[in-house]
């Protein structure tokens, strides 16, 4: 589960943090670690013991986008070889954004071009307010394809087209106005907000949290509102009936910590 080369994966109670490991040159990502972290998510949202996934870097910056070397070797590639590994890193962002567990980005020093696609693939971002951002890929000749998906998901049309046309750096400040993350605080906040967030996690039905990232993700990406009327009304009938719905609402009634609080 740990040898991995260029990101690490830790686990215990109840948290998953993997961690961007290549600090030498500012966690850019290239092939190895693109899929090194698609499989670190998919077995993380695998395990019955997380309840939390959190995503960090290691060193002076969270993730300073692709690789050098790496982009230099893709120019050279074919067409279908460049196509599969771009695919290869769509779906890397697919696997942080579908895990069945909820996922933290904890940012810091930079994020960069792609690196982007990481923090706004997860559910919820927190960054240092120094931290700079950019989605600078226009400024080498290229666009944001991959990470498009995302990005624009969380900050909207006009803002995407702002960052995404000029390139511009922001402050971590900055990313918060634009909702690129949810919050943004002084380095030495960080640390105590993520272990609130993480405990207020923890007190969540773990399948329900599941379920409500399903929800999520079928009313946005998947239904008109006609089809919700259903899908909506059956999903809530199916939880009320579970095992853990049953125990939420007797714990609840009762005014009692339900059993999946320790």
């Amino acid at each position: 589960m740990n040898n991995y080369k260029t990101i690490k994966l830790n686990t215990g109670n109840g948290i998953a943090t993997i961690l961007l490991n290549r600090p030498d040159i500012r966690n850019a990502f290239n092939e190895v670690m693109i899929a090194e972290l698609t499989d670190a998510f998919q077995k993380a949202g695998e395990m019955d013991n997380i309840r939390v996934i959190i995503l960090k870097g290691e060193g002076k910056s969270f993730c300073a986008g692709a690789d050098l070397n790496w982009m230099r070797d893709v120019s050279n590639y074919s067409f279908e070889q460049n196509y599969a590994e771009s695919f290869r890193l769509s779906e890397c962002f697919y696997a942080i954004y579908s895990s069945p567990k909820p996922t933290i980005a904890v940012v810091h020093g930079a994020a960069i071009g792609g690196a982007n696609g990481l923090l706004a693939a997860c559910d919820i971002a927190v960054c240092d307010s120094e931290t700079v951002f950019s989605l600078s890929e226009v400024k080498i000749g290229i666009v944001p394809a991959c990470i498009s998906p995302y990005v624009i998901k969380r900050i909207g049309e006009y803002g995407a087209r702002e960052l995404m046309l000029t390139g511009r750096r922001i402050s971590g400040t900055e990313a918060e106005k634009y909702k690129l993350v949810n919050k943004s605080l002084p380095a030495d906040q960080i640390e105590n907000y993520i272990d609130q967030m993480v405990q207020m996690l923890l007190t969540s039905g773990p399948a329900a949290i599941t379920h409500c990232k399903k929800l999520i993700d079928k009313v946005v990406n998947h239904i008109d509102l006609s089809e919700a009327l259903t899908y909506t009304a059956q999903m809530i009938a199916e939880i009320r009936a579970s095992e853990e719905g049953q125990e939420g609402m007797a714990a609840f009634l009762e005014k009692r910590k339900p059993n999946w609080i320790k």
